[in-house]
């Protein structure tokens, strides 16, 4: 049995919640307060049998706080766990190391990743994360700067890449 938890912080963008398995990595986030949506995306094999909130995850807690205030970085030694495919999994890796301030297209992201044709499939990684900001899928645009999707919203995604600017 193992018992996650989950945490709201109040951000500029939105209420941010997480969910952390027991060894605090990060199953899901996002921009909601409702974790009715974040759970369908933890990968069965990854699911907790209980979710409990909690009023401050830890360090996980103190990233959020710290990204939103200023501290870019603060996100980056996060530890993530989603579960997917060879290349989803891959794709997930190589996203955590596009830079803030530095948007790649979706093109990019896909030769980034080492299919450059795939562009779909990185189009797919972006949505099918479950970890957003940890894994800044908000950080892949359109060509020519159009915003593209994000499941927590264009505004969420516009205030992102305008802070990390």
């Amino acid at each position: 049995m193992s018992v996650a938890h989950t945490s709201t912080v109040d951000t500029p963008a939105g209420p941010f919640t997480a969910i952390v398995a027991p060894d605090a990595a990060v199953l899901a986030s996002g921009w909601t307060a409702d974790i009715a949506l974040l759970t369908p995306q933890i990968h069965a094999s990854l699911m907790p049998s209980e979710i409990t909130p909690k009023r401050d995850l830890g360090d996980v807690t103190k990233a959020v706080i710290a990204y939103h205030e200023g501290d870019l970085a603060s996100i980056d030694s996060v530890e993530v766990r989603q579960k997917s495919g060879p290349f989803l999994q891959h794709a997930w890796d190589v996203l955590r190391t596009v830079r803030a301030g530095e948007p790649v297209t979706y093109s990019e992201y896909a030769e980034l990743a080492g299919r450059p044709a795939a562009i779909r499939a990185a189009a797919s990684a972006c949505a099918r994360n479950s970890a957003a900001l940890f894994v800044p899928c908000h950080r892949v645009i359109r060509i020519g700067g159009n915003l593209g999707g994000f499941r927590w919203g264009l505004d969420v995604k516009r205030w992102l890449l305008a802070h990390e600017a």
